[in-house]
């Protein structure tokens, strides 16, 4: 049996490199959602927050922002938690966050009660 034709293998390679694409991507983008704040000290037993809030070294907690925060000697480094809807049709509808949940619902602006579709979230 021969092998499979050129442009067979062409294009599972192209499929290929697409899968790589939308991997680093979305590798990129989960990474955009997150920032580090420096301990002031090296010789810290814990780290201080955006709001003056001291946390144990090795701590982790989730702040009313939803954000996931870990505490290390380095310092804090947090991240975004709440997936946010981008692919929708922003003339007719509009996102909605609930804190609570830590989710977005996305409705038509007419009907709220109607949701609107999402084709892309960003983490």
């Amino acid at each position: 049996m021969a092998d499979a034709s050129p442009s067979l293998r062409s294009q599972r390679l192209n499929a290929l490199l697409f899968s790589f694409v939308v991997l680093a991507t979305f590798v990129t983008l989960c990474n955009a959602q997150c920032y580090f704040i420096p301990n002031e000290s090296s010789a810290s037993n814990g780290c201080k927050d955006l709001s003056g809030v001291t946390h144990e070294l090795k701590s982790d907690w989730k702040t009313e922002n939803c954000e996931s925060c870990h505490c290390s000697n380095d310092g804090i480094e947090c991240c975004n938690t709440a997936a946010i809807p981008m692919g929708y049709d922003r003339d007719k509808c509009q996102a909605v966050f609930n804190k609570e949940t830590c989710t977005y619902t996305v409705l038509e602006k007419k009907d709220p009660l109607k949701n609107c579709t999402v084709t892309a979230w960003v983490l």
